[in-house]
C-alpha cells in the first residue's frame, strides 16, 4: 500500500482495535495540531462506527513551551474548572480516549521545573474523577503516535527532515502492523501469544522477582498478592475488548510498593516532560527510592522523583524479550510508546488496579494496604532490558523459576 492508504488503515485500527469505538460512546481525540490529518482520518473512521459524536481537543507543544517561558509560576498551579469538566463530563457520559502523540524529546529542556511539577501535580487533581473512571474499567482508550520533524531527526540526526519524518513513518507502520496482509488478523494473533505468555506468568504465582545484568543492575522486587499478569487487549466492565496502546508488546504486573530492594541501571534514554533523562540509575530500599544519579537529564530526574511521595515507588513491572519485534528494528525511538515496548520496564509512580484480583473495585486504601502504588501524578516507564538481563522468579516457598536468560523468556 502507498502512504496514504496506510495512513487511511491506521486511522481505522485506531478507531476499530485501539478504542472499539461503537454507537453508544462519545470519542474524545486528543490531537497535537501537527497530527491534523492522522486526527481528522481518525473521527471520520469513529463516525462510520457509529461514535455518537468526536470531540476534538487540539494541543501544541510550542504554544506550551512559549507559555512555561512567560506565563507566571501561579498560572500553572489549577487548572480552569471548564478545561477540567470538558474531560470529566465525556468520562462520565461514557466516552472513549485517544490520545495522539507527536512528541518532540527536547521541547521542555532548560524549562522551569517548578512550574513543570506544579502542572502535573494540578493536572491530577483536576483530572482526577477522568482517571477514576478509567481505573474502574469504564473507559476504553489507547496512545498511537504520529511523527513530526523535531523527533523524526532526534531519531534520525544525519538524514534531512523530510527523508527523517519518511524513515519515522515505516518504522511506525511497521510496529502497528500495518503493510503486508490483514492488519486486524496480524494483531489478534499477536494478542493470542501475549495472553499465553501472560497465562504461564500467572500459573507460577511469584511472589517476588530478581534482576541481574552485566549494567550493574541487581535488583528485586516483590509482586502484589492476587497479582495478574496481562498484555494486548484489555476488556471494559460493558464487555468490549480494546488495545490501550498501540503498539504493545509488554507483559506487565503490580509491584508491592513497599518491597525493592537494589539498585536498577537504564539501558535507554528516558523522554521525561521534554527533557531527556540518559544513563541513569535508581537504588530502592524498603520499596523507595533512596538514592539516583544521571550522567545526562539529573535535574529531570529529581524533578520526576520529587513529584510526590508515590514517584518513589514503584507502579508497574513488565517485561518484554530482547528478541522482539520493535528491539530488532535497532531503532532508539526517545518516545517511551515505543521503546518501553522494546525492552523490560519498570514504572515509577501508580499503579493499574486492575493488575490484582478485584483491584478496580477496591477502595484506594484497601488497595493501597495490599501494596499497590495508588497516589501518585505520574506513571513513568523507564527501560531497564539488556541482551544479558536475568530474571528469576520466587515463590513463597522459596523455589526460585528461571523467567529470562539472554535477555529474553525462557519459562
Amino acid at each position: 500500500m502507498g502512504f496514504n492508504e496506510n495512513l487511511r488503515e491506521y486511522a481505522r485500527v485506531i478507531a476499530s482495535l485501539g478504542v472499539n469505538a461503537t454507537p453508544d460512546r462519545y470519542v474524545l481525540l486528543r490531537c497535537p495540531i501537527e497530527a491534523a490529518e492522522l486526527g481528522r482520518l481518525v473521527a471520520e473512521e469513529c463516525y462510520k462506527l457509529g461514535a455518537i459524536d468526536v470531540i476534538m481537543q487540539w494541543n501544541d507543544e510550542r504554544s506550551a513551551r512559549i507559555r512555561l517561558d512567560n506565563a507566571a509560576k501561579e498560572q500553572f498551579e489549577t487548572v480552569p474548572e471548564w478545561r477540567a469538566e470538558s474531560q470529566n463530563y465525556y468520562a462520565r457520559k461514557g466516552c472513549v480516549a485517544i490520545s495522539i502523540v507527536a512528541e518532540d524529546p527536547d521541547i521542555f529542556a532548560g524549562a522551569d521545573s517548578e512550574k513543570l511539577m506544579a502542572s502535573a501535580l494540578a493536572g491530577k487533581k483536576a483530572f482526577e474523577e477522568f482517571y477514576r473512571i478509567m481505573d474502574e474499567g469504564n473507559l476504553r482508550w489507547t496512545v498511537v503516535a504520529y511523527p513530526n520533524e523535531a523527533w523524526a531527526k532526534k531519531v534520525f540526526p544525519n538524514d534531512t527532515p523530510a527523508n527523517a519524518v519518511k524513515k519515522l513513518w515505516a518504522a511506525i507502520f511497521k510496529t502497528v502492523r500495518i503493510g503486508r496482509g490483514d492488519t486486524v488478523k496480524k494483531w489478534w494473533r499477536h494478542d493470542r501469544m501475549l495472553k499465553r505468555r501472560a497465562r504461564a506468568l500467572n500459573r507460577e504465582k511469584f511472589v517476588s522477582l530478581r534482576y541481574k545484568n552485566s549494567l550493574g543492575t541487581d535488583f528485586t522486587v516483590g509482586l502484589v498478592e492476587g497479582h495478574i499478569w496481562k498484555g494486548g487487549s484489555e476488556k471494559c466492565v460493558a464487555g468490549k475488548v480494546y488495545f490501550p496502546n498501540m503498539p504493545t508488546e509488554e507483559i506487565f504486573t503490580m509491584p508491592h510498593c513497599e518491597k525493592a530492594e537494589g539498585r536498577v541501571y537504564s539501558s535507554m534514554p528516558l523522554s521525561y516532560q521534554g527533557e531527556l533523562i540518559d544513563k541513569f540509575y535508581v537504588e530502592f530500599k524498603d520499596g523507595k527510592v533512596v538514592s539516583h544519579g544521571a550522567e545526562v537529564g539529573l535535574r529531570a530526574l529529581d524533578r520526576l522523583l520529587n513529584t510526590d511521595e508515590g514517584s518513589r515507588r514503584l507502579g508497574e513491572v513488565a517485561l518484554i524479550p530482547y528478541d522482539s519485534p520493535i528491539s530488532n528494528l535497532g531503532i532508539l525511538f526517545y518516545n517511551t510508546l515505543f521503546d518501553e515496548n522494546a525492552s523490560c520496564h519498570l514504572a515509577l509512580g501508580e499503579c493499574y488496579p486492575d493488575t490484582v484480583k478485584g483491584g478496580e473495585k477496591m477502595s484506594k486504601e484497601t488497595l493501597r494496604a495490599k501494596g499497590g502504588n495508588n497516589d501518585s501524578a505520574n506513571h513513568v516507564d523507564f527501560m531497564i532490558g539488556t541482551a544479558d538481563m536475568e530474571i528469576i522468579g520466587i515463590k513463597a516457598d522459596g523455589t526460585e523459576v528461571k523467567v529470562f536468560e539472554n535477555g529474553n523468556f525462557v519459562i
